[in-house]
């Protein structure tokens, strides 16, 4: 199997940031053909992946990641802020806690290195949610300028005359930097199966395997 470790937000913070991406998807900016966007139902903070285990190794795991969490107290979280990874993946950042959600990072890749997957546990010291992604080659649209001086064949100022290509992701990255989603309470990791293009699109099916409480 397939697995890592996650905080998934609940469905109303989820909505907020649902809304807020609706106001940048396929807009005049050009945004739909240069970023592949992730499905809603792959929106998650990752916090440790375990790569490809074998069966019998789950049950270790679970119970490994399961005593890990416990010693974490539940706390608050909200989505904020937006950016760009490597110009290829495009993130949406974490504000509340950030010091809780690293403690439970260390624990959940712990818990990984415990249970036998050594090669494979990745840390993600930088808490993001995942929304979309550039696609190789992908170039915006170009715009068309009304200002003086920018001639094109139809004449300066008028709609053949042409500008420079527009970063459209950054643009987008830029708009999203204000994005401050509601605050929640994290109150369980889940433990899930991933299974690469097998979703919808062609994307990740993901498939929980246990929510494992934080706390005593």
């Amino acid at each position: 199997m397939r697995l890592f470790a996650a905080v998934w937000p609940p469905d109303d913070v989820l909505d907020h940031l649902d809304l807020a991406l609706a106001s940048v998807r396929g807009g005049p900016s050009g945004a739909s053909p240069v970023i592949r966007w992730s499905a809603r139902e792959t929106w998650h903070l990752t916090t440790a992946f375990y790569g490809d285990l074998p069966d019998g190794a789950v049950p270790a795991l679970r119970g490994d990641l399961a005593a890990a969490v416990r010693e974490i107290d539940p706390y608050p979280l909200a989505l904020r802020g937006a950016g760009v990874f490597s110009h290829r993946t495009m993130w949406v950042g974490v504000s509340g806690d950030v010091d809780a959600q690293r403690a439970l990072t260390a624990a959940c890749v712990d818990a990984g290195v415990a249970a036998g997957a050594h090669t494979d546990v990745r840390a993600r010291d930088r808490a993001h949610l995942t929304v979309g992604r550039i696609r190789p080659g992908s170039r915006p649209p170009r715009r068309r300028s009304s200002r003086p001086g920018r001639g094109g064949p139809e004449g300066p100022g008028l709609p053949g005359a042409a500008v420079d290509d527009e970063d459209v992701a950054t643009g987008v990255a830029r708009a999203l930097g204000v994005y401050e989603g509601p605050s929640w309470l994290v109150q369980d990791v889940v433990l899930v199966e991933s299974r690469p293009g097998a979703g919808r699109g062609g994307g990740p099916l993901y498939t929980v395997v246990e929510r494992l409480p934080l706390g005593r």
